[in-house]
C-alpha cells in the first residue's frame, strides 16, 4: 500500500520552504480572487437553466448552461450579452478530447501566436456538483490553471472547453475507476499529511525517523479505512455514458462542468477533426461569430 503514498515529507512539501509558501500565497490570491469576481457578476437567486446559441464559422450549436452552477451561468450570461466572446477562436483542439475556446487575445491572433492565457481580470469560485455533473461528450466546463498554483480549483473567468473524448470499453472504464480509487486516496492521505503539519515538521526538524515511519504507517491505515467506507466509483449514469456516448473521465471532480451540448454536436466534432499545428492551435482559424441567449 505505500506505492500509493508519497513518503511525508515529500507530501509536506518540506524539501522545498518556496513552493510551499508559493502555494500558500496562491490560496490566499485564490479566495480573493473569487471575492473580486462575485462582486463583479451581477447574479440572479433563481436556479433555472439558460439556453445559448453559438454561431461559429463552421456551422451553430446551442449550449445549456445550468441551473445549479450559478456563479458559471450568470458570468456565462454576463459575457454574452457584452459580446464578449464574438470573433473570438477555439484556439486549442484536440481530436477524442475537447475543443477549448474562450481568450478574448485570440480575436486578433497572430498566425502561430501561443494561446490560452487571456480573460478577464477576475476568476470564478468552483462549482464542482459531482457526480450529477461529469465530463460526458457535450459537456461544457470551465478551464482553468492547474492545482499548484490554483488549489481552490477556481475557474479561469471567460475560458471554457466542450468535451468530445471517445467511448470506453469495460476494461478502461475499470482502469479507471482503479485510478479514481488511488487519487482518492492520495487526496485523503494528504489532507491528513496537512492536518499534522506541525507535528510532522517537529518530528523532522528532531531527526525522529522512526516517530515519521511510524506516523506514515498509522495515516495509511486510517486512510485505507476511510477509503474503503467511501469508495470511489463510477455511477451507473457514468458507465452508460463513458461506454456509449464518450467522454474524458479523468477530469471528472476536478473542473466545473456548468452545461452541454444540446443540439448542433455535429458541429463540434467538425471543429475537433480540424488540422492543428503548435499548442494544438487550428491551422486554419475557427471563429466564433457570435453567441445569443435564447431565453430572452
Amino acid at each position: 500500500m505505500k506505492k500509493f503514498f508519497l513518503p511525508l515529507v515529500v507530501a509536506m512539501g518540506l524539501g522545498s520552504c518556496g513552493l510551499q509558501a508559493a502555494a500558500d500565497k496562491a490560496g490566499a490570491e485564490a479566495a480573493q480572487q473569487g471575492q473580486q469576481a462575485s462582486e463583479k457578476m451581477t447574479q440572479t437567486i433563481d436556479s433555472s437553466n439558460v439556453k445559448v446559441e453559438v454561431e461559429t464559422t463552421m456551422g451553430n450549436f446551442t449550449l445549456l448552461l445550468y441551473g445549479d452552477t450559478p456563479r458559471h451561468r450568470d458570468n456565462f450570461v454576463k459575457l454574452v450579452r457584452e459580446g464578449y466572446y464574438n470573433g473570438t477562436l477555439f484556439h486549442r483542439v484536440i481530436s477524442e478530447f475537447m475543443v477549448q475556446a474562450g481568450d478574448p487575445d485570440s480575436r486578433d491572433a497572430r498566425p502561430g501566436q501561443q494561446l490560452g492565457a487571456g480573460g478577464p481580470d477576475y476568476k470564478i469560485d468552483a462549482e464542482i456538483v459531482y457526480p450529477k455533473h461529469f465530463h460526458k461528450r457535450g459537456a461544457l466546463a470551465a478551464a482553468r490553471q492547474g492545482d499548484q498554483v490554483n488549489p481552490a480549483r477556481q475557474s479561469s473567468g471567460s475560458q471554457f472547453y466542450i468535451v468530445t473524448g471517445k467511448k470506453l470499453s469495460d476494461g478502461e472504464l475499470a482502469q479507471m475507476e482503479s485510478y479514481m480509487q488511488q487519487s482518492a486516496r492520495q487526496q485523503v492521505f494528504n489532507r491528513k499529511v496537512q492536518q499534522l503539519r506541525a507535528e510532522i515538521m517537529q518530528m523532522q526538524q528532531a531527526g525522529d525517523q522512526a516517530g515519521l515511519n511510524a506516523l506514515q504507517q498509522r495515516l495509511i491505515a486510517e486512510t485505507d479505512s476511510e477509503t474503503a467506507a467511501n469508495p470511489a466509483t463510477l455511477t451507473p449514469e457514468q458507465r452508460r455514458a463513458y461506454a456509449t456516448e464518450g467522454g474524458t473521465p479523468h477530469l471528472d471532480g476536478q473542473y466545473t462542468v456548468f452545461g452541454e451540448v444540446i443540439s448542433g454536436m455535429d458541429v463540434v466534432d467538425s471543429i475537433e477533426k480540424v488540422p492543428t499545428g503548435a499548442a494544438d492551435r487550428p491551422r486554419e482559424d475557427v471563429r466564433i461569430l457570435s453567441m445569443k441567449i435564447l431565453n430572452d
